[in-house]
Order: structure tokens, then C-alpha cells, then sequence
């Protein structure tokens, strides 16, 4: 049994980290504060490669394993969860379906761009009154002629209204009991991108409602079987919740160490906290937290990379590492006292960008029904 990481892997950690670090983790509070969606960053991260790294090398993509993906993903989520959801949402949720089920027309359409960072695709699935229950999904699209027209409305969607947005795909109804997914590019008349959502974190990252008001698009946009849209999407978020897991194992490994080393210079009744158990404590309960999250990732990501099934090793990682990231950042803010209650300190977005991994990618209440049913309880 190795738990190594590659050479290749390593030295490829290294170079995010240290893009992260001189190119993110800078400005991450400014744009935190200004809600400043930081596209050049974000082409910068295209440069890097980034957003081509599972994709076939023909279409502009490095042909990584998705291990290598979750590395990347968890080194900018130690600096800055909002650049993390951004690569993660539209590698694995906005050009992974078209890689997946697209024809070689869509893929030589959207992947070249999508892979190269000059371009982000939104997953549009969620509605407002269908998150959880995917399955109660209100769109609709009706064919006419050669073409199909969408009407609907869907929530909380990432990378939706950005400068560089080119296409969302999106879940609709073509028939009774029957979900197909569709290409809208960017732009498309009767689509209506709303106004930025005001939320809680993840202040940098773009998060908007749409609206479908008769957008038309042609019938070639159709994406993959008709009435197999609901399954494919399945097979997404099972991909998206792992990398989900990996930002949170970035940002409690990043609570983790901006705790120890605040423990080490803060001081009180006559020396440094971290001689105190109570901090002392919390600091090696977060270590071991972070540890367990990060092998629960590894292995998830790993059994994919084999071709393996992994939908239940993917729900373990989601749940454990999100909620561990959540009680990081609590623990953080604990240990940072006043400080930590103010934007003077990372601890303070770490703490406001955490609650969602619990709730985006299925929330954890849905992960432990997906292990309760791969248990095979009658839930």
C-alpha cells in the first residue's frame, strides 16, 4: 500500500502553491471585501493550466488524472475558496459534461476555450424549489422545428454571469417523467443572467439566478440522450462532490496552520497560548481531522483514476472533509479570539466561506442517505 504522491503530483502541488501564494492569497481579502470577481486571476490560472487538466491533450487539456485535479483544487482552497469553487464548478461541473457526454462537434465547440481558461461553463440544475430533490425539476423545453425552447428558472449557479462565460448547461423537462440536459451559450435571447446573489462567503466567486424565458437553441444542442439528463448529472456531482472535499481539506489544512502559528506568538498570562491544552487541543484535534479528510479525498479520487466505483467513497469525502472544514474554521476563530472576528485575520472569511461546502454538491444530509442506501437500509 503506498500513500505517496507521485513526483509528477508533487512538484505539480508545488507550482499551485506557489501561484497561490504569490497570486491569490495577496488579494484574497481585498477582493473578498469588494466582491470583485478577479478575471484576470482567473485567466492567469488558465495559463497555468489549470482548467485543462482531465481533459484530453486534442482539445487543449493536460490529460491528468483526477487526483492531480483535487491537488490543485485544494491548494487554492488553502488560500482562497472562492478561485478554488471557481476552477473546481467549471472543470468538473461546467466543461466535464460536455467532455462526457457531448458529441465531437460540442466538444470541438466549447472544449478548446473551456480548457485553455479563456472561457467558463456554469451546471445549471438547481431551481428554487429543486435543490435536494433534483428530481422536481421545473424547466421545461419543447421542440419546435429545429430547435428547442426553454422556459424555467434556475438557482445558485457558479460561474454563470461572468465576463468569460460561454455556455451553461442545463436540466429541463422534455416530456412526462423525462429530463434532458441542453447547451445555452452565453447571450442567448430569453436567457436572463440575474444579479450576483448577496451570500454569506465566497464573496469572489460569481453565483447568480437564471431565468429561461423561450430561449431558443437548436436541436444540435441537445446534450447527450434524450431523457438521460437527470442520470448524467448524477454521474457529475458524483466527480464534484469529491473535488468539493478537496477544498475543504484546503481550507481546514489552511486553519490548521494559520492556528499553530498564531498559538506560537500569541501570548497571554505570562507565555504562548498554544502551552495551553485548551488550544494545544484543538490544534491536534485539527490535525487529525484535516489528516482523515485528506485520505477519505485521496482514496475517492483514486478510485476514479482506476475506473473503480467510487459514488460511496465520494459521499464519505464530502461529508467528512466539509464538515471537519466547518469545525476548523470555528475552532480557528475560537483560537484567534477578537481577532478572529474581524477581516484583519483570514480565520474571518475561512469561518463565512465554510457553511456552503455543507450544502452545495449535495448537502450532507444527502450524503449520508447516499451511504445509508449503498448500506443497503431501505431509505
Amino acid at each position: 500500500m503506498d500513500f505517496d504522491l507521485s513526483e509528477e503530483q508533487e512538484a505539480f502541488r508545488k507550482v499551485v502553491r506557489e501561484f497561490a501564494e504569490a497570486e491569490i492569497a495577496p488579494h484574497a481579502e481585498e477582493w473578498d471585501r469588494d466582491h470583485t470577481f478577479p478575471v484576470q486571476t482567473v485567466l492567469a490560472m488558465g495559463e497555468l493550466g489549470l482548467f485543462g487538466l482531465p481533459f484530453p491533450e486534442e482539445y487543449g487539456g493536460s490529460d491528468a488524472d483526477f487526483t492531480t485535479v483535487c491537488l490543485a483544487i485544494e491548494e487554492l482552497g488553502r488560500v482562497d475558496s472562492s478561485m478554488a469553487i471557481t476552477l473546481s464548478a467549471g472543470v468538473g461541473l461546467g466543461a466535464s459534461p460536455i467532455w462526457k457526454f457531448g458529441t465531437e462537434a460540442q466538444k470541438q465547440q466549447w472544449l478548446p476555450d473551456l480548457c485553455a481558461g479563456r472561457a467558463l461553463a456554469a451546471f445549471g440544475l438547481t431551481e428554487p424549489d429543486a435543490g435536494s430533490d433534483a428530481g422536481a425539476t421545473r424547466t421545461r423545453a419543447q421542440r419546435d422545428g429545429d430547435e428547442w425552447v426553454i422556459d424555467g428558472a434556475k438557482a445558485f449557479i457558479t460561474n454563470s454571469g461572468t465576463p468569460i462565460t460561454s455556455v451553461i448547461t442545463v436540466t429541463a423537462r422534455t416530456g412526462e417523467g423525462e429530463i434532458s440536459a441542453f447547451l445555452v451559450p452565453a447571450g442567448t435571447p430569453g436567457l436572463i443572467v440575474e444579479a450576483p446573489y448577496r451570500k454569506m462567503g465566497w464573496h469572489a466567486s460569481d453565483t447568480r439566478g437564471l431565468l429561461f424565458e423561450g430561449a431558443r437553441v437548436p436541436a444540435e444542442n441537445l446534450l447527450g440522450q434524450q431523457g438521460q439528463g437527470m442520470r448524467q448529472f448524477l454521474e457529475i456531482l458524483d466527480g464534484g462532490r469529491v473535488a468539493i472535499a478537496a477544498l475543504a481539506v484546503g481550507l481546514a489544512q489552511a486553519c490548521l496552520e494559520h492556528s499553530v502559528a498564531y498559538a506560537k506568538e500569541r501570548q497571554a498570562f505570562g507565555g504562548p497560548i498554544g502551552r495551553n491544552q485548551a488550544v494545544a487541543f484543538k490544534c491536534s484535534d485539527m490535525a487529525v481531522a484535516v489528516e482523515k479528510a485528506r485520505l477519505l479525498v485521496y482514496k475517492a479520487a483514486w478510485l476514479r483514476d482506476q475506473g473503480r466505483p467510487f459514488r460511496q467513497a465520494a459521499a464519505m469525502a464530502k461529508l467528512h472533509a466539509t464538515e471537519a472544514a466547518v469545525t476548523a474554521t470555528r475552532e480557528a476563530t475560537q483560537i484567534f479570539g477578537g481577532y478572529g472576528f474581524v477581516d484583519e485575520t483570514p480565520v474571518s472569511r475561512f469561518y463565512r466561506d465554510a457553511k456552503i461546502l455543507e450544502i452545495g454538491e449535495g448537502t450532507s444530509e444527502i450524503q449520508r442517505l447516499v451511504l445509508a442506501r449503498g448500506l443497503g437500509l431501505p431509505v
